[in-house]
């Protein structure tokens, strides 16, 4: 006799409208991270850009540019284009004010994240950004499990990422930009005026195997350490919420996060997601004014055109902003589903500006100076004075 099914498992319940957070799934994969060796995972930005504290000083700023989803398996197009654009915002700006890295947030190649497809997805889309590139690890940079018409997936999980992202040592893999030496796939980045901890949320979006707290016991220790000086960014791939229709927040990641922030006493300043091919940006009310930004940047150029971007649920087309979700202290504030496009985070002493640049697939070779989208973080000691 045939074992019959049980429960909901035939398909996923739809969320009520305007609720960001999708529920936990019954059946998630989660493939173990590589081994670390017990190293440190902190890396000095100096010890990649050498000087840039003093420099980041003098100016008064650090400025990064910051996206997700960007292997542009089926044309890189799109990808070019977004890259282009912050080239030029290089290229444009005075020395003290251009930005000096970019912070990827995941999905780097599509799609199983394989070291071969990385001189087509990532070196060569990127080969005239004139800057170091760091990123965290998506689910297809993870992934192993072959897709119809893929080819047989000879290399473990994150072999690709690891090679080319937490080299030993820099080496040229591609004649114009070296490999970086990020010491793992979940790490924090120190640098002036601003921390960095990138979070990998697996294949379906858990930071550890469920019954385990490895990277979560990780991540209470890293928030204790962040001086109350600088800024505090907290990166992963898989959002804590989204009003897309395909996706949704990731339940157990905004857990994670949220106990991860009670039982440190610190809160992040900004948090950053990929994963859903758009652009949205929630604020969540914390209490005593504070207001915290919770980013998706994750049409960096895997969609080549707008139809493959992902829509918000329906029902929400016409909205009116800012949109109270059915979360009582989550607002979404602004969102695209039309165009690709980036950020450009600046972090100064008393200020955490966050703008957002669209790059339209009609045409791609013009870009506002104006950003499309900003929200300024006041600091914790302008807060008070308010």
């Amino acid at each position: 006799m045939s074992q019959g099914f049980q429960g909901s498992n035939f398909g996923k319940p739809r969320r009520e409208m305007g609720d960001p957070v999708s529920p936990s799934a019954n059946y998630s994969r989660f493939i173990a991270p590589p081994p670390f060796g017990g190293i440190s995972l902190k890396l000095p930005l100096d010890a990649i850009l050498p000087g840039i504290t003093e420099q980041a000083r003098q100016a008064g700023s650090l400025i990064f540019h910051a996206l997700g989803d960007t292997g542009g398996i089926h044309g890189t197009q799109a990808q070019d284009a977004v890259a282009a654009a912050m080239e030029a915002q290089i290229s444009d700006a005075a020395p003290r004010m251009q930005p000096r890295f970019i912070y990827h947030l995941g999905d780097v190649v599509y799609y199983n994240g394989q070291s071969e497809n990385y001189l087509s997805q990532f070196y060569e889309p990127y080969q005239y950004y004139d800057a170091p590139i760091f990123a965290i690890p998506g689910n297809h940079d993870g992934d192993t499990r072959t897709r119809r018409g893929d080819q047989p997936d000879y290399e473990s999980t994150l072999y690709g990422f690891m090679q080319n992202f937490c080299a030993p040592q820099p080496e040229f893999l591609f004649k114009h930009r070296q490999t970086m030496t990020q010491p793992y796939c979940y790490w924090k980045l120190e640098a002036p005026f601003v921390h960095i901890i990138g979070l990998y949320s697996n294949v379906d979006g858990q930071l550890d195997a469920r019954g385990t707290a490895q990277q979560q016991n990780w991540f209470v220790e890293q928030l204790r350490a962040v001086p109350d000086d600088k800024w505090l960014i907290v990166a992963v791939h898989h959002p804590c919420y989204s009003l897309d229709a395909v996706h949704g927040g990731y339940e157990e990641i905004l857990s994670g996060l949220d106990a991860a922030f009670q039982n440190s006493n610190r809160i992040a300043d900004a948090v950053f997601h990929g994963h859903v091919h758009n652009y949205q940006r929630f604020s969540r009310d914390y209490g005593d004014g504070v207001k915290i930004p919770y980013i998706i940047a994750g049409a960096g150029g895997y969609a080549i055109d707008r139809s493959a971007l992902h829509k918000l649920q329906y029902g929400l087309e016409d909205i009116s902003l800012p949109y109270e979700t059915t979360l009582a202290d989550v607002t979404l504030e602004n969102f695209d589903v039309t165009n690709s496009g980036f950020l450009r985070v600046t972090a100064d002493a008393d200020h955490l500006t966050i703008d957002y640049f669209s790059v339209s697939f009609d045409d791609p070779a013009v870009v506002s100076q104006t950003p499309a989208d900003r929200v300024i973080v006041p600091s914790r000691s302008v807060r008070k004075q308010a």
